[in-house]
């Protein structure tokens, strides 16, 4: 068999650090997917009784087997970023599924550790105030797994991408030619930008006490958990927009390539993904007419998706022009 030179390089840089970051990602998704199946199978473990899951068994089986998939692509991830084959692969069957993971992780990353913290200080819990849905372990146990995976395939990706694309983000950004950041670039940025201040101020509003647009059911429930997942969800589309702006119009001109990269990916991810699972997760039918979503929260996650979706473009449009 002929071995590529991307392949032998591949194997000189893989050393005992990744393989055990792959180790602890696969490792990480056996409590997640062992529950999931479980709950699929029929099995109440972690559920108490009265939960909502119990209320729609084929509606909720077809949501674990749903994410069953989603967190067994970390597994396959995992495999892609430290396999020589997986330097062979094409680039958005990579970032694709990347940008999604993520996008879905970083926000548990933070808003999970942010909730202890907050329960530490004497805050209140969603769950101690809500209708019992899950067992206090199972919440431990998913998002300690989650972050977990988020760190090792974070990591995994940023030193495969380094390996793969690293020559992209060398340099300052004044560096960067003006072809480079174009016009289709700048104009995405500005529009992304300017749609961004419409899930702002939501999200502001309810991170402040606002009960506009939240169900009753909802509105009720606003606990530490919730105002803290507000605010963060409002540093998040900072994080997006300054990164992405920064990059269009080569503001800070001493600041490395990186830095704004790092957060125009991190924020557009988080903001794209989460939001598009948050309005899936609203457009969900429930007969509870003090549960449905009004216009204006669904509303609200659209904007917080196409946001995503556009300061996305804008970062993939400097990367490829770059690139060329």
């Amino acid at each position: 068999m002929t071995t590529t030179p991307a392949d032998t390089g591949l194997r000189q840089r893989i050393h005992p650090g990744r393989a055990a970051l792959r180790a602890v990602a696969i490792a990480a998704c056996v409590p997640y997917l062992g529950l999931k199946i479980s709950w699929i199978a029929g099995s109440r473990v972690g559920i108490p009784d009265g939960s909502a899951l119990l209320d729609h068994r084929v509606l909720m089986a077809l949501a674990n087997s749903v994410t069953v998939l989603m967190d067994g692509a970390v597994v396959v991830l995992a495999m892609l970023l430290t396999r020589p084959w997986g330097l062979r692969v094409r680039a958005w069957l990579l970032t694709v599924p990347m940008w999604g993971a993520t996008g879905l992780l970083a926000p548990i990353m933070v808003g999970f550790p942010l909730q202890q913290i907050g329960v530490a200080f004497g805050g209140t819990r969603t769950q101690d105030s809500a209708e019992p849905f899950l067992h206090d372990w199972v919440f431990a146990v998913v998002y300690g797994g989650f972050i977990l995976q988020g760190l090792a395939l974070g990591t995994l990706f940023v030193l495969y991408a380094k390996d793969r694309w690293g020559h992209l983000w060398r340099g300052k950004v004044w560096d960067l030619p003006t072809g480079v950041t174009g016009a289709f670039m700048r104009r995405t940025a500005v529009a992304g930008s300017l749609l961004a201040l419409f899930p702002a101020v939501m999200h502001g509003l309810w991170a402040t006490g606002s009960t506009v647009a939240l169900s009753a059911e909802r509105a009720a429930q606003r606990t530490t958990d919730f105002y803290l997942l507000e605010a963060t969800r409002i540093g998040f589309i900072g994080v997006a927009v300054t990164g992405v702006l920064l990059l269009a119009f080569r503001l800070r001109p001493t600041l490395s390539v990186r830095s704004p990269l790092a957060m125009a990916w991190v924020g557009s991810s988080a903001l794209g993904a989460w939001g598009g699972w948050m309005l899936l997760a609203s457009l969900m039918p429930d007969g509870d007419e003090g549960k449905s979503s009004s216009a204006l929260l669904v509303l609200t996650y659209i904007g917080e998706m196409i946001t995503g979706l556009l300061l996305t473009c804008a970062v993939a449009s400097l990367l490829r022009r770059r690139g060329a």
